[in-house]
């Protein structure tokens, strides 16, 4: 795919500057023997189909309906559907109870969405542009124009929040989408570069931290890592493929459920945490 090249290549820089900030940040293990940021890893409730062909960035869920927007250059889409329980071996993505697919005009490489009343926010890499749609329909409202690159997305209930693959987190108006404040993501003095996807849950910021098998829980308020979620070997994909990272966080705050995917992963999970002793 000429897209999975470009998005290669342009993010390079991002994928050392993840590297290098997880070194600085050590393991969770290291951090919790001194008392320092809870961590947690995760045990599987149930799993989904997932069309192993999306490269997904976004992830939102609302009563009983999966959202997602997924990326690369000509393949961009938002779609939704409903979720189907399988077996561990039932990864067929015909299976999927898909109700409607966006195509997204090839110029755009998509990323981040939030669903924002009846409303669904869609953003791009490097287009500074972001849509807004109708939730039901998927019919386009209309644009809207940001000056950093699109990443991850959420919001609170009153504001939107943004990432664009540094440390920091972007709050606009979700009427205006003009910059209501910034945020620098920290874990006791170390920024936290590559966030990405992200979810707002209980208070708290979910954000998928790119090239890694972790999630990274945040103050809104402060900034503050309040929690490190490890998640790693849940896909179980070969390594051939160094994009078919984790990405995709969706929370269903009616029934407090948490599910989690991956770019081109055959699987969606609902997980449940497990604080790591």
């Amino acid at each position: 795919m000429a897209g999975f090249v470009k998005a290669l290549s342009g993010k390079l820089l991002f994928a050392l500057t993840a590297i290098l900030a997880a070194v600085a940040i050590h393991s969770c293990r290291d951090l919790e023997d001194f008392g320092i940021t809870p961590c947690y890893t995760c045990k599987v409730v149930a799993a989904y189909p997932h069309d192993n062909q999306a490269f997904t960035e976004g992830l939102a869920f609302e009563d009983g309906i999966m959202y997602e927007g997924t990326g690369l250059y000509e393949h961009s889409t938002l779609r939704k559907s409903i979720l189907r329980s399988t077996t561990k071996d039932e990864v067929d993505p015909a299976t999927l109870a898909v109700l409607l697919i966006k195509e997204i005009p090839a110029e755009f490489f998509a990323e981040g969405i939030t669903i924002y009343g009846d409303q669904i926010i869609q953003l791009t890499w490097q287009s500074g542009v972001g849509f807004v749609y109708k939730k039901d329909s998927f019919r386009l409202l209309r644009t809207f124009n940001y000056s950093t690159e699109g990443w991850g997305i959420t919001n609170d209930g009153s504001r939107l929040i943004m990432s664009d693959g540094t440390a920091t987190l972007y709050f606009l108006n979700p009427d205006t989408f003009e910059e209501m404040g910034r945020i620098e993501v920290c874990d006791h003095g170390v920024a936290v570069q590559g966030l990405n996807e992200l979810e707002y849950v209980k208070g708290e910021v979910y954000a998928n931290v790119w090239l890694t098998e972790r999630i990274v829980r945040i103050d809104p308020r402060t900034g503050s890592v309040v929690g490190w979620i490890h998640t790693e070997g849940l896909s179980n994909l070969p390594g051939e493929n160094k994009d078919n990272v984790l990405n995709g966080i969706a929370y269903d705050p009616v029934g407090d459920r948490l599910f989690v995917t991956g770019k081109f992963w055959p699987r969606l999970f609902e997980i449940k945490l497990v604080p790591l002793n």
